[in-house]
C-alpha cells in the first residue's frame, strides 16, 4: 500500500526522484498518466492491468465513457527508473499537472500521485475545510473510521 507525503523537485531535464519506498512497490516498470484534479497518477503494472480491464468494460456507446478512456490512456506512458531512482516526465504530463519545480509526491492506497506543490497546497486547504462533510457523505459506503 502506498501512503505518505514527500517533497521533491523536478530537475531541468524533467526528471523527478520518487521515494525509495514507492519505487520498491512500483517495481522496475510502471505507468504514469493524467490523474484527476490536475495531478499525475502512477500505477504499478499489476494495478494498471486491473484498471485497464475495468475501463475496457465501459460501454463504448456512452460519450462520457469514451471521453474518459481517451483522456486516461492517451496520456499514459510506461516509465522506468534511471540509476538515481528518477523518472523522466514528458512535457505534456508536466503541463497537465502544472509541474514546474517543487512537487509533492503522495501515496494513495494503490497508486502514487505527483502534484505541483502550489496545486497540492490549494487542493489540500480547500479539502481540509470540508473534510468532515466529505467523511459524513462516505458513511453510506460503510466506512467506519
Amino acid at each position: 500500500m502506498f501512503m505518505g507525503e514527500y517533497q521533491h523537485n523536478i530537475d531541468d531535464k524533467g526528471r523527478i526522484i520518487i521515494p525509495a519506498k514507492f519505487r520498491e512497490l512500483l517495481g522496475p516498470s510502471f505507468v504514469v498518466t493524467r490523474g484527476l484534479d490536475h495531478c499525475l497518477f502512477v500505477y504499478p503494472m499489476e494495478e494498471w492491468s486491473l484498471l485497464e480491464q475495468k475501463l475496457k468494460s465501459l460501454p463504448l456507446m456512452k460519450a462520457d465513457a469514451r471521453a474518459f478512456t481517451r483522456f486516461f490512456f492517451s496520456g499514459a506512458l510506461e516509465g522506468e527508473w534511471d540509476k538515481q531512482g528518477r523518472v523522466n516526465l514528458p512535457i505534456n504530463l508536466k503541463q497537465y499537472a502544472r509541474l514546474e519545480k517543487e512537487c509533492v509526491i503522495i501515496g494513495v492506497s494503490n497508486r502514487v500521485e505527483i502534484w505541483s506543490q502550489s496545486v497540492w497546497e490549494q487542493y489540500y486547504n480547500e479539502s481540509e475545510q470540508s473534510f468532515n462533510e466529505i467523511a459524513e457523505k462516505l458513511v453510506d459506503f460503510d466506512l467506519d473510521l
